[in-house]
């Protein structure tokens, strides 16, 4: 099965200056677990949400906040995004994946076109669940 049966698509992704705050904000209010960065149309980052929660202050949404605690939402996006990424193209298999993810310690796995623009994303999770379904 080609990884693009698979991935979650269209994908959400940020520039390199978004803040932490707006982040913060997508992050709040959808389901996701990773944010994808771009520079000129092409893939440079992953932000996961464990990333963002170590980057901010843990008092910022309490009545506890300081300014500072709630300055450390102005950081940017490219102060806390990994780098060194292990991207799938659109048309490597789930075989692919799981190769990688038994490769590496990552917990997502972009999807770029030939261009290395993003196209989608996978987690061990989406391939979990679709193994879930053929023992249904």
């Amino acid at each position: 099965m080609k990884i693009n049966r698979l991935m979650t698509q269209p994908v959400v992704t940020v520039e390199m200056d978004t803040s932490l705050s707006l982040i913060k904000e997508i992050f709040d209010n959808t389901h996701f677990h990773h944010l994808l960065v771009e520079f000129e149309n092409k893939l440079v980052g992953v932000i996961s949400d464990r990333d963002l929660l170590r980057a901010i202050s843990h008092r910022v949404d309490t009545v506890a906040a300081t300014a500072t605690d709630m300055a450390s939402l102005n950081k940017r996006a490219h102060q806390i995004m990994t780098r060194n990424l292990v991207t799938l193209f659109d048309s490597d298999s789930v075989k692919d994946a799981v190769r990688l993810f038994n490769q590496h310690r990552v917990s997502c796995l972009p999807v770029v076109d030939n261009t290395y623009k993003p196209v989608g994303i996978v987690s061990w999770r989406d391939i979990l669940y679709e193994m879930g379904k053929r023992f249904d």
